[in-house]
């Protein structure tokens, strides 16, 4: 692959054929395809034999209720954790088995991050380009227009343990971006995010798409989803019980109202608590 031009921000588009008529089938492998992903954590099967292919080109969300899965699937998909049975793959590049590879194609943004918060923004981002080789000219720039593009510009030269939540966020998916990487991989990148960055931030990921990348997020905000994502998956239990594209898996309804068809939350009130009530006071 080669590489990107000075301060380029995304990676390039694939290449498109000119001619008119019917395309020949795409010979390109997907961009993330998980085989038989499993995980068990103290007799508790989290992650259960998932099978999942994430097309090139696609906002793909992934969905499900608290303990699913998600974010164990996530870390096993990226090398964080290594799964008791199953591959996982980037690129046709096996992510456990070709590692140096696979993690050069994707930036990642876990959950619960632990960031080198002793450093300033500017500084932390530059790090992290040149850790995946940028050279040190190159790197800087890309960290000053990541700052600028997610409103963190005056915030550059003070310390990341300084940083709000949102902050914190923000200055990881930096990270994640500043290779210019052909899949992201974003576990819950609008938590704690105000609206006005969060609509930068989707500006952001679709024009990485639209660049030739491919996005991965989770969410538990089904609306987000629901504009944002070209495809999503739904785990339960550990299981993957859907997935296609948006269209498709919401079947006709809101993907809330299919959300929670498909994973089988109880309907009306609880009635469980009518002390709340302020007639009872």
């Amino acid at each position: 692959m080669s590489r990107p031009a000075p301060g380029a921000a995304y990676p390039p588009r694939m290449d498109h054929h000119e001619e008119q008529g019917p395309r020949p089938p795409s010979t390109h492998p997907p961009a993330m395809e998980w085989r038989g992903l499993s995980k068990t954590f103290d007799g508790h099967r989290a992650v259960a034999g998932v099978d999942l292919v994430v097309p090139a080109g696609s906002l793909f969300g992934l969905v499900g209720p608290n303990g699913a899965g998600k974010t164990t699937a996530l870390s096993m998909a990226t090398g964080l954790l290594r799964p008791d049975e199953g591959t996982a793959s980037v690129l046709g590049h096996d992510v456990w088995a070709d590692p140096a590879r696979a993690k050069g194609l994707m930036g990642v943004l876990p959950d619960g991050v632990r960031l080198f918060d002793r450093l300033s923004g500017r500084e932390l981002v530059t790090y992290a380009g040149r850790l995946h080789g940028l050279p040190r000219e190159l790197a800087a720039e890309r960290a000053a227009d990541l700052l600028r593009v997610l409103g963190l510009e005056a915030a550059g030269e003070k310390l990341v343990v300084d940083y709000s939540a949102g902050m914190t966020k923000k200055i990881g998916l930096a990270c994640a971006l500043v290779h210019a990487p052909r899949l992201l991989v974003l576990d819950e990148p609008f938590e704690a995010v105000d609206p006005v960055s969060g609509q930068g931030i989707r500006t952001l990921l679709r024009e990485f798409v639209a660049g030739g990348g491919t996005v991965v997020l989770s969410s538990h905000v089904m609306e987000l989803v629901e504009t944002l994502c070209t495809h999503v998956a739904v785990l339960a239990a550990g299981r993957l019980v859907a997935a296609g594209p948006v269209d498709e898996v919401r079947a006709g309804s809101s993907l809330q109202d299919r959300f929670l068809h498909i994973v089988g939350a109880p309907e009306g009130s609880t009635g469980g608590l009518p002390w709340l009530a302020s007639s009872s006071v």
